[in-house]
């Protein structure tokens, strides 16, 4: 569904009346006092989390690709047979030879930016809560 101007002015002054904002301000204010005691970047953790609230105002939901990778990441950090697990097999058996290279070369493309896009959430949400 798309959304009208309508409705974008409608969700924006739920926000306001909810205290979206205050909030956000506030947890802002925690996450950089957190930061500074972690020894974080405070710059980068502001811009990180200005990403988050955009993301979060625009409704977008999770990757599952992300959370797939996100998973394997926790669980047993970077191994090396990464790509043939997050291989959906019974979709790659259907495909020649030309579309497997294929396949297999954008699974990896997409793992790399999951990557990259998890270490800088570890780096602001999962290693500072340690």
């Amino acid at each position: 569904m798309e959304r009208t101007w309508k409705t974008l002015a409608k969700e924006a002054k739920a926000r306001m009346k909810k205290g979206f904002w205050r909030e956000c301000e506030q947890r802002l204010d925690s996450e950089r006092s957190h930061a500074k005691q972690q020894g974080i970047n405070e710059e980068k953790m502001e811009h990180y989390f200005r990403k988050k609230v955009e993301t979060q105002i625009r409704g977008e939901s999770p990757d599952e690709f992300y959370l797939k990778v996100r998973e394997l990441l926790l669980t047993e950090g970077e191994v090396s047979d990464a790509i043939g697990r997050l291989t959906d097999k019974e979709y790659y058996a259907t495909l020649s030879y030309s579309e497997k290279q294929r396949y297999t070369l954008e699974l990896s493309e997409r793992y790399l930016r999951a990557l990259e896009r998890f270490k800088r959430e570890y780096e602001f949400e999962i290693k500072g809560r340690k």
